[in-house]
């Protein structure tokens, strides 16, 4: 399970955020003391971005500078008194940042468009901004953020929608072997899918929170959109009824680890309380009939002390997931993994199905335990080497859509891909499930292939040998950056006679390319798309 991080917030007034809680697991491979994050934006805008990295590090909230090094806040005031500015300048349209995390440090980056954020501190703690709430100094500032937790164990990275949804972005990680995992990219103008998918749903449509100037900022949560006073607070209360009752006649059967499925309890319900018992019928936990607001969050009468056995927990945790899902009621086993059955209950959760459906993946973090099951839109190594966000392009609407050919793979369908979307010297080429990003978007122009920043695909030092990478160089015309696309489907370096080849055959998203001799194999082969 991800690090859920319990970040308190303002909505009548300003609130200090809790700790955040670590995620421990045994030490990894050694990664970096401080950790490269590279930025990209491919928004389509061109309002200036700002980043800031805020979090715990040694039980101390603080900040970060573009360089690694974390600063305790000042002692704040109460009432809260306003931070010191410690925005960095984030990348312009098409461009990159680079910023670097701490180990030991959990916390967020926060994306900022076009404004600032205004934080505030106390006398022990950092204020979180709450942008659902109409009267909050962020309320039109169109943000986003992405939460983290890098230590000795590896690096955690999501993308997260729990509260709003407001600048799509997808997360990388890279190993030290050099592959790369991401999740969290839209699908072609999916930021407008989301929009106007919500729109729709009667009922739903002030969830969508829209700046005078026409800038949509964001689709709130339907937790959040009821504190805003801008949903119906009792959504779920027919529907909570009717699946608790469910359960009075039949038994519910909680399992809930995939990797241990007799470890098994088993609930009904007595009253307004669902009671678990064990194999041996010892009664291990309980559940009272939650409200709406408590589903939404996954708190109240689901909070639980997170101490071995951990069956109280667990079974709490369970219970929220299938009632925000929309399972429980209908089901005899949880948790349902089972995609398809999700959000199809008297009163479903389309804020969550709506995001789900417009992720390349399907994966996404729409409430707090989106992870159960694996549907969350994280990326984890025990051994990061550096890592990414790419700020997803808005759409149609004054955000030009991703241009260029594809170059897929025959062997598997994968394009040829941009690493972490940096479009930097240097930066190595993969293959990675198509996607419809600019870092698959590729111009054929004088015997180059070129994407973005004036860039081109470029065997390492012009080698002519056996696994030199294939690369991203300023386009200069030389001997270096000169492909072509036989009719047999091999790209040929001409100087050297060899072909672009998947490296080891590896079938994964993050698989490297190389200079290969050309052997005709499947590996080599190359269409446009």
């Amino acid at each position: 399970m991800r690090t859920r991080m319990r970040w308190l917030t303002a909505v009548a007034a300003l609130a200090v955020a809790a700790p955040i809680a670590a995620v421990t697991t045994p030490a990894a491979a050694a990664s970096p003391a401080v950790l490269p994050m590279t930025v990209t934006n491919n928004t389509g805008r061109g309002d200036a971005v700002f980043l800031y990295v805020i979090g715990t590090m040694n039980g101390r909230w603080g900040h970060v500078n573009s360089g690694g090094a974390f600063t305790p806040w000042p002692a704040g005031g109460n009432p809260p008194v306003p931070a010191p500015d410690v925005a960095m300048a984030g990348p312009g349209n098409g461009g990159t940042t680079t910023i670097r995390i701490p180990k030991g440090l959990s916390g967020r980056v926060y994306m900022a468009m076009g404004d600032k954020i205004k934080f505030f501190v106390t006398p022990d703690g950092f204020v979180q901004p709450a942008p659902w709430a109409p009267g909050d100094p962020n309320y039109n500032v169109l943000f986003d953020t992405s939460e983290f937790t890098f230590n000795d164990a590896g690096l955690w990275l999501n993308s997260s929608q729990v509260d709003f949804f407001g600048i799509p972005h997808a997360v990388t990680v890279t190993n030290g072997a050099g592959q790369t995992k991401r999740t969290g990219d839209v699908v072609a103008d999916g930021r407008n899918k989301v929009i106007d998918a919500v729109k729709a749903q009667p009922g739903w449509q002030d969830s969508v929170i829209t700046r005078a100037d026409g800038t949509v900022l964001r689709v709130l949560a339907p937790g959040k959109a009821t504190d805003a006073g801008k949903f119906p607070a009792n959504y779920l209360d027919a529907y909570i009824n009717s699946a608790w009752n469910a359960y009075t006649s039949k038994t519910l059967t909680v399992v809930p680890r995939q990797n241990e499925p007799n470890r098994r309890f088993f609930g009904r319900t007595v009253g307004t309380t669902m009671r678990f018992t064990d194999s041996t019928g010892a009664e291990v936990a309980t559940v009272d009939k939650p409200t709406t607001a408590n589903v939404w969050g996954c708190d109240g009468v689901f909070n639980a002390p997170n101490v071995a056995p951990f069956i109280q927990s667990e079974v709490r945790r369970t219970i929220c997931t299938a009632l925000v899902r929309g399972t429980l009621g209908q089901s005899t086993v949880e948790p349902v993994y089972d995609a398809n059955q999700f959000y199809k209950n008297s009163a479903p959760n389309h804020y969550s199905r709506i995001i789900h459906a417009n992720m390349v993946d399907g994966k996404a973090y729409g409430f707090a335990y989106d992870d159960v099951g694996g549907f969350e839109s994280l990326v984890h190594d025990g051994d990061p080497q550096q890592a990414g966000i790419v700020m997803s392009p808005f759409g149609a609407g004054g955000n030009p859509p991703v241009t260029g050919n594809r170059i897929l793979s025959n062997w598997n369908n994968k394009c040829v891909d941009v690493a972490n979307a940096n479009f930097a010297d240097g930066v190595p080429l993969q293959v990675w499930t198509c996607n419809n990003t600019a870092a698959q978007a590729w111009t054929f122009s004088n015997g180059a292939i070129g994407t973005r920043n004036d860039k081109c695909m470029d065997v390492a030092w012009g080698s002519r040998d056996n696994g030199a990478v294939i690369q991203l160089a300023t386009c200069s015309g030389n001997a270096a950056q000169q492909f072509v696309l036989s009719a047999a489907g091999d790209l040929v370096n001409p100087q050297s006679g060899k072909c672009v080849d998947i490296a080891a055959w590896n079938p994964d998203d993050g698989a490297r390319l190389h200079l290969w001799d050309c052997v005709g194999g499947a590996n080599q082969k190359w269409r446009r798309g």
